[in-house]
């Protein structure tokens, strides 16, 4: 087996591997055995057909192509494992560049790699951190929380009247610009609630009065920086037609509403959803801390190319943990898209330069642990494998997903990250 080793960028290495004809022959075999197997050939037994007869009934490229899948299995680990130093990330792009009867197989693979990172000063940063203590929870703002609460908890009721203020509509949109529709610009069953702007300022209002089944007409200008290029600074016609009118009736502020979400008294909500506000509060603080922190460690140190598959799972990643919040609170992510008018393709590059700095900072954080032989225990693992059993008690999926060998795998790493944070902040805390 000869093997050639070429460095790309962007901290990528590629691997040529030739098996000689000779090399290949076992594998030929074993090929060829798998194809007899699953082709019914009548007088032979499955797994029993003769070479020249599979040959002549499927073609040879069949048979070499089964081969070349059998004998990269075979070879890919360990021509890796004798050619690459450093860790490969991901899983390598395969791909047969030479397979003829008769002549050597040659197949290349590309891996990503972990880029090398020079660390600069890690310990002497002296970011200041904002007193805890101090970050309250005005009464607007628990008053606040406490009417989004009553909003999720409204009480909907199919009425046959006239849209009024408060209300919620099922309308059908269809939008134009000089009499023309506009491409994308239709939306069924789409929910609108009266008193609250509806991606474009006034839009409720021209709902009122309207009944179940009528059809309203009406112009609204659109905002210069609007999402659709092609409707900015615009006067846009809008076509609704109102399927379902709701009356909604939401809970009073008083102990029978605290009662609904498990608790005896109105101040005792008050008082719970205070709390919440400045422990959220303060797990913000914590966090612009540590981000702070890390940004300035990030400047003071040196990476090779970033491979390009660790910033796309990033943004995936990213984009998951933004659509999960968003159906998480009820929503429906592409309502969330139309409400911050962007697209998906739009909320990806926005969310690209971000994706690049936690990758960097998930590379930094490895690094520096590496360097002070920070590492985790089997016992703290187990500990953390119980508290998640405890917390998920009776929920089968997730205790099965915790005991998995991979996941213990994933908590090492996550208690790893947090170790290395708790030791920056030692080092580099200003109050």
């Amino acid at each position: 087996m000869n093997i050639t080793k070429k460095e790309l960028e962007k901290s990528q290495i590629e691997l040529t591997i030739e098996l000689t004809a000779e090399e290949l022959k076992p594998y030929i075999k074993l090929g060829a055995e798998k194809v007899s197997r699953e082709v019914k050939i009548d007088g032979f037994r499955p797994g029993k057909v003769p070479f020249e007869v599979l040959k002549a009934k499927i073609g040879e490229t069949a048979i070499l192509e089964e081969a070349a899948r059998i004998a990269i299995n075979k070879t890919i680990d360990k021509a890796i494992k004798e050619n690459i130093e450093g860790q490969p990330i991901g899983q390598p792009q395969v791909n047969i560049t030479k397979l003829a009867p008769e002549n050597p197989m040659e197949y290349k693979i590309i891996l990503a790699m972990l880029p090398e990172i020079k660390l600069g000063d890690y310990k002497n940063i002296k970011v200041e951190t904002q007193n805890l203590a101090s970050l309250q929870a005005g009464d607007e703002e628990v008053m606040r929380t406490i009417e989004h609460l009553r909003e999720s908890r409204a009480k909907e009721t199919v009425v046959e009247r006239e849209v009024k203020d408060g209300d919620k509509v099922l309308v059908d949109i269809d939008i134009f610009l000089d009499k023309v529709p506009i491409e994308g610009g239709q939306g069924k069953g789409v929910a609108v609630i009266i008193g609250k702007d509806f991606v474009i300022p006034g839009f409720d209002k021209n709902l009122i009065g309207v009944k179940k089944g009528d059809t309203r007409d009406f112009s609204l200008p659109y905002p210069e920086n609007h999402h659709m290029a092609n409707l900015s600074g615009k006067m846009v016609e809008h076509r609704v037609k109102i399927n379902e009118v709701y009356s909604r009736e939401l809970p009073a502020m008083d102990d029978s509403f605290a009662a609904e979400l498990g608790l005896k008294k109105f101040d005792e909500l008050k008082n719970n959803v205070k709390k919440n506000i400045e422990q959220e509060k303060k797990q913000k603080a914590e966090q612009k801390f540590e981000i702070e922190m890390l940004d300035k460690i990030i400047e003071n140190s040196k990476f090779g190319d970033i491979p390009k598959v660790l910033v796309d799972n990033e943004t995936r990643e990213m984009m998951r943990e933004l659509e999960h919040s968003v159906t998480q609170q009820g929503g429906k992510f592409d309502d969330y898209l139309t409400s911050i008018k962007k697209t998906h393709e739009q909320l990806i590059l926005e969310l690209l330069p971000d994706a690049l700095k936690r990758v960097k900072s998930a590379l930094l954080i490895r690094e520096i642990a590496r360097q002070e032989k920070i590492e985790v225990s089997e016992k703290e693992i187990e500990k953390k494998q119980e508290e998640l059993l405890k917390q998920y008690k009776g929920y089968e999926k997730v205790e099965a997903r915790v005991k998995e060998p991979s996941y213990r795998e994933y908590l090492r790493n996550i208690l790893a990250n947090r170790k290395v944070i708790e030791r920056l902040k030692e080092w580099n805390i200003e109050k």
